[in-house]
């Protein structure tokens, strides 16, 4: 079963730039209000103004994602000012610490699990009941190909153990709610273009390994990669059905 998108509203994290920013277009495009999450208020502002030219309508919230008083915060001003929600996109994440495990301060490896995964469930779990109440939501989590093969990227411990993390949580939050209307599903966006991209390729190599370094930087020479908007129109089509527990790719046709 297929559903229209249209007057709907969606919270989108990592609005600012890249994946975030892209869905963010393609959902104001299909008629969805949306509420724009970053730290970057300034980049917010840019894809708001790029919103309103397409006719739709943006709220810009900044947040630290990693304060989960700031999680309840974004998630209360966007309930007073668009009403509650009916999709959420998790796709607000950071690559750091990279490098050797054993040079790693625990305190930023702990901090990368708060934003790629415990903002993710505190946003899931907090929107939740108006979903329930309504029969229906959408709750996307982005993953990264990392999750299936966890030994291919070593340096990016953190990364890993997050989106392996973040994909079991969707699965098991899926199968809770199976039947309910509410769907929750993985994303995985392919190789994408995007700033966190560049900045892996700018770290000095013997800093985080030169094996990790050559990966990042050979994958841009080739050409390999594809744009944020790429990616973005292959997740969009997911939202319309009821399917559920899984996860998407997008390389994959919808």
């Amino acid at each position: 079963m297929t559903t229209s998108l249209e007057g709907k509203t969606a919270l989108v994290t990592g609005a600012g730039r890249g994946i975030g920013r892209a869905t963010a277009l393609q959902l104001a495009e299909a008629g969805v209000a949306v509420a724009l999450v970053a730290r970057s208020e300034d980049q917010l502002a840019e894809t708001a103004d790029r919103v309103n030219e397409l006719g739709g309508t943006a709220l810009v919230v900044p947040a630290d994602l990693g304060e989960l008083s700031e999680v309840s915060r974004a998630i209360q001003q966007t309930n007073d000012e668009l009403g509650v929600v009916d999709v959420l996109i998790n796709d607000a994440a950071v690559v750091w610490p990279l490098g050797p495990s054993v040079s790693v301060d625990s305190n930023e490896w702990a901090a990368a699990i708060a934003i790629n995964v415990v903002a993710v469930a505190a946003l899931s779990f907090a929107l939740l009941p108006a979903m329930s109440e309504r029969n229906w939501g959408r709750i996307v989590n982005v993953s990264s190909g990392i999750a299936a093969h966890p030994g291919s990227m070593i340096g990016m411990n953190a990364y890993a153990a997050g989106k392996a993390a973040l994909e079991a949580h969707t699965i098991n939050l899926a199968a809770e709610l199976a039947g309910s209307g509410v769907t929750v599903n993985a994303f995985g966006p392919g190789s994408v273009d995007t700033a966190m991209q560049a900045w892996i390729r700018g770290q000095e190599p013997a800093q985080i390994g030169a094996a990790l370094h050559e990966r990042f930087a050979r994958s841009y020479a080739e050409g390999a990669m594809i744009t944020p908007e790429q990616s973005a129109r292959s997740l969009l089509p997911h939202l319309s059905s009821d399917a559920t527990g899984q996860i998407w790719n997008a390389s994959e046709s919808s």
